[in-house]
């Protein structure tokens, strides 16, 4: 189990956002990519995070878009 101290300081790596607790998943509140924790430890490579539906490739997240 996450302690609420890691989850208080944990952000999202790519739009740098807070993280909800989902089950055994820390999800960013801003854009939705979901990243697993294995043996209480979150796992925050932005390589392996589960995109929200509808969403194939991490660029065509919207915290990963520039602006113009």
């Amino acid at each position: 189990m996450i302690r609420k101290e890691l989850l208080d300081i944990l952000v999202c790596p790519m739009g740098k956002a807070e993280l909800r607790l989902e089950g055994d998943w820390l999800v960013c509140t801003k854009c939705g990519p979901r990243f697993r924790i294995e043996d209480d430890i979150p796992i925050m490579l932005i390589e392996d995070a589960e995109l929200p539906e509808g969403i194939d490739s991490i660029e065509h997240l919207p915290c990963m878009q520039t602006p113009h």
